[in-house]
C-alpha cells in the first residue's frame, strides 16, 4: 500500500507513538530523597523536639500561649509588644519559621558551603527568630560541626520578647535539657547601635538582666564599629586561625549586619562570594564575607521559603521529613533513553523507506508499508 509522508494516516501514528512516549517518561518519574536526607532528618527532628520542649516548658509554668497568633502552640510566638522588643515583625515571616523543617534547609546550605564534623560556624543570633536559632543550632550539631555564637537579645514583634523568657534564657533551658549541647559565648543588648537604642530604660535593664541570670559576657560597646571589631574578636579566637568556616546570619542584628540597607543587597540563604558592592556600613557578616568566608543569611524569608519549597505559615506544622524539601522527582534516565532510541528509530526507519524508494529528490513523498 503506498502512503503519503504527509498523509493524516502516518502523521496519526507517529503523533499517538509520540504521546505514548511522553507518557511513559512521564509516569517513569520517581521520587528519590535528597543526598543529605539523614542529616536533614535528625536535624528536624532535634527541632521539633526542642519546640515541644520549650512548650511543655512554658505551659507547666502557666504561660498563655495565644492560639490566634500562635496557631501551631509552639510557645516560639511572642507578643506584639513588650518592654524588649526593637523592631516592627512580620508575623506570617515568624510563624513560618516554626516549621521544624526549616533545620533540614540550614543542613543543605551547610553541606553545600562544605561543612563536615569539626568545621567552626560562626552564629550571629537575635531573638527575632527564636525557631530559627534553633533550626540552625540543630542543624550545625547534626553535621558534627561547632556552633560559635554570639545573640543580641532584643527582639522584634511575635519574636522571643518575653522578658522573662529570652532567647537566651530559650537558650540555657534547652541546653539544660541536653536537646542542644552549645550556648552563645557571648551577648549584647541588640537594639539601635547594638547597646538598645529605642527601648526604654526598663526595657534595657531587662535584657541586661537576661544575660546576667543566664551567665553569659556582655558585649557593650557605645560605638557600633567597636562592638563589631568585639564579635570578629571573639569569633576568631575561637574558631582559629583561619576563621570560621562559615558564617551564619540569624535576623536583622545591627552588628551582624552592619546596616538594615545590607538586608536587601545579600541574597537570603547561602552566598559562597560576598559580592562586591558599596554597601552602607560594615557588619560581622561583610567583614567575614570580604575575607572569603561563606555566608548563610536567614532573613527575607519569604525568599527562603520560595527556594527550599517550604510552606507559609502552615497550619498544622508539617511533621519532621515532610514536604517538598524531602523529596523530589527525577525521571528515570534508562526508561527516557530506550524511548528515545526507540522512538528515534521508528522515525528514521520511515524516513528510510521513504528516500530508499523514491530517492530524496522525489517530491511524491510516498513509501510502501
Amino acid at each position: 500500500m503506498m502512503i503519503s509522508l504527509r498523509s493524516n494516516i502516518v502523521l496519526a501514528v507517529l503523533a499517538a507513538l509520540a504521546i505514548g512516549a511522553f507518557l511513559i517518561v512521564e509516569y517513569s518519574r520517581e521520587n528519590v530523597k535528597p543526598e543529605y536526607y539523614n542529616a536533614m532528618l535528625a536535624a528536624a527532628e532535634t527541632a521539633d523536639k526542642a519546640r515541644e520542649a520549650i512548650k511543655e516548658h512554658r505551659l507547666e509554668k502557666g504561660i498563655f500561649i495565644d492560639n490566634v497568633n500562635d496557631p501551631n502552640g509552639t510557645a516560639l510566638i511572642g507578643q506584639k509588644y513588650t518592654h524588649i522588643t526593637t523592631d516592627q515583625g512580620d508575623i506570617e515571616a515568624k510563624l513560618s519559621s516554626t516549621n521544624p523543617n526549616f533545620a533540614a534547609a540550614v543542613v543543605i546550605m551547610l553541606k553545600d558551603a562544605g561543612i563536615t564534623k569539626n568545621s567552626k560556624v560562626a552564629v550571629g543570633m537575635t531573638g527575632s527568630f527564636p525557631a530559627l536559632n534553633i533550626a540552625a543550632i540543630a542543624a550545625i550539631e547534626t553535621i558534627g560541626a561547632e556552633p560559635i555564637i554570639i545573640s543580641s537579645v532584643g527582639a522584634s514583634d511575635y519574636g522571643a520578647n518575653d522578658p522573662h523568657f529570652t532567647w537566651p534564657d530559650m537558650e540555657k533551658f534547652l541546653f539544660d535539657s541536653r536537646i542542644i549541647k552549645h550556648r552563645s559565648v557571648a551577648a549584647s543588648i541588640g537594639g539601635g547601635r547594638d547597646i538598645g537604642r529605642g527601648l526604654s530604660p526598663r526595657g534595657r535593664e531587662m535584657i541586661v538582666d537576661a544575660i546576667s541570670r543566664n551567665n553569659i559576657p556582655m558585649i557593650y560597646e557605645k560605638d557600633l564599629r567597636e562592638s563589631v571589631a568585639k564579635r570578629i574578636a571573639i569569633f576568631d579566637s575561637l574558631c582559629g586561625s583561619g576563621g570560621p568556616d562559615v558564617y551564619i546570619n540569624i535576623g536583622g542584628g545591627i552588628a551582624s549586619l552592619g546596616s538594615s540597607i545590607n538586608s536587601d543587597m545579600i541574597e537570603p540563604g547561602l552566598t559562597m562570594q560576598l559580592p562586591e558592592r558599596n554597601y552602607p556600613a560594615r557588619g560581622v557578616l561583610t567583614i567575614l564575607g570580604e575575607r572569603g568566608i561563606p555566608i548563610i543569611h536567614l532573613l527575607n524569608i519569604n525568599r527562603l521559603l520560595y527556594k527550599f519549597k517550604l510552606p507559609k505559615s502552615p497550619e498544622p506544622l508539617p511533621l519532621p521529613g515532610e514536604g517538598e524539601i524531602f523529596s523530589r522527582e527525577k525521571y528515570n534516565v534508562i526508561v527516557v533513553l530506550i524511548v528515545t532510541v526507540i522512538f528515534a528509530g521508528i522515525l528514521g526507519f520511515v524516513v528510510y523507506k521513504d528516500r530508499k524508494r523514491f530517492g530524496l529528490e522525489n517530491d511524491d513523498d510516498t513509501f510502501t508499508l
